[in-house]
């Protein structure tokens, strides 16, 4: 019997690491494995490290390329009546948008919709409504909708965009959960970590806030500096240590751009491949983002027994249980994300017992290898359902 054909699709290259290790794992599990993105080095190490098929689709990110965007649309429908697959698991905005519309017309048996975001909630105007019906497209196209986290799910379904029946979250929530392993802590990690802090010069008696994603103002970074310029006024041997890449929209405010390249104890690190031991630096994560599927970066903090303080976003509320494993205030008020932020560097008893049980809620919900076998199960439901063997 021929193993199932999946094909998953991603708009770029970068966006295959979401899935790194699933690919993998689906392959041993016994899936003809395919995944398509943009060409770039992510697909490339994907093909590799994980053992699997990648075929590359040039698919823009933007609305305003609707020609690169037809020429996309037909090589995927091509690639679909060409490789016949049985499933295919397409995410991502302008992949979803693209790839369900494509299968359909392939007339693929099963049909995924992986939401990892609403990029449309920090949006307005025309380019929202085109977003919104893209999503709908891409939900009408589909036969199942995979949302990353609850608070995602019940968004789209309270703005209409797709019915209670269509939509699945599987587990808690989480696309990929997280390599427990790379935040063990190990006799070599603390070495690692002082490393680090003696390259960056941050003081043995400095208090350290960490923020880890995209500089950009929908990360919410433009609060994060003016909360951190107030706590500095309590704490003034607090550091901000700054792990990511600059977003390429200028969206950060000029005079937050001014703070960040010219105060000296806020430190840009610029993207790393492996952020587990900044982590061991940090005494809290600060998250004040817009919007999230599913934020990453809140498990990889809690694997490393840090708490988080966030926002009211979806998909953040999912990922740090308020009071629990860290703690929340509303999106764009800097002054209560300043006095929660305050609120754990003066009580470390408080700090350290929500790190404890935010490592907890990560080990029992995110393991990598749980949410694969989620995925694996929700894959060969799909397919018996179907009577794909048939």
């Amino acid at each position: 019997m021929q193993p199932p054909k999946v094909i998953h699709v991603v708009t770029s290259s970068a966006s295959v690491g979401l899935m790194r290790g699933q690919l993998s794992y689906l392959r041993e599990a016994g899936f003809d494995v395919t995944v398509v993105s943009a060409p770039g080095p992510g697909l490339d190490k994907a093909g590799e490290t994980e053992q699997v098929n990648t075929v590359s689709v040039v698919m823009d990110r933007g609305i305003s390329s609707p020609f690169q965007d037809l020429r996309a649309l037909w090589q995927l429908y091509r690639l679909f009546k060409t490789l016949e697959p049985d499933l295919v698991n397409v995410s991502t905005p302008k992949a979803g948008f693209l790839g369900a519309i494509a299968s359909r017309l392939a007339g693929v048996p099963n049909i995924i919709y992986t939401v990892r975001g609403l990029r449309f909630e920090t949006t307005s105007g025309i380019k929202k409504s085109i977003l919104c019906m893209c999503e709908k497209i891409a939900i009408a196209c589909s036969d199942r909708v995979l949302c990353v986290s609850e608070s995602v799910r019940q968004e789209m379904v309270e703005l209409g965009l797709a019915v209670n029946k269509k939509t699945y979250v599987l587990g808690k929530g989480s696309s990929n959960g997280i390599n427990l392993e790379d935040y063990e802590q190990t006799l070599q990690r603390p070495l690692g970590a002082e490393k680090i802090r003696c390259k960056l010069n941050i003081p043995l008696q400095s208090r350290v806030i960490g923020f880890v994603g995209r500089i950009t103002r929908d990360k919410g970074i433009n609060e994060l500096v003016d909360a951190f310029l107030i706590v500095k006024k309590e704490f003034p041997d607090l550091v901000l240590l700054v792990v990511g890449r600059k977003d390429s929209a200028e969206t950060v405010e000029p005079r937050i751009r001014k703070e960040l390249e010219e105060n000296r104890d806020i430190i840009l690190v610029g993207h790393v491949n492996d952020p587990a031991p900044y982590y061991m630096l940090m005494d809290l994560l600060v998250l004040p983002t817009y919007r999230e599927g599913f934020p990453n970066v809140v498990l990889e903090a809690g694997a490393a027994s840090i708490p988080t303080v966030g926002t009211y976003a979806t998909g953040v509320v999912d990922a740090v249980i308020d009071n629990e494993t860290g703690l929340l205030s509303p999106i764009g008020d800097i002054e209560a994300l300043a006095s929660n932020i305050s609120l754990l560097l003066s009580n470390q008893e408080l700090a350290r017992n929500m790190g404890f049980a935010a490592k907890r809620y990560v080990t029992e919900n995110f393991r990598s290898e749980d949410v694969w076998c989620r995925i694996e199960e929700f894959y060969w439901d799909m397919l018996d359902e179907s009577n794909w063997m048939k």
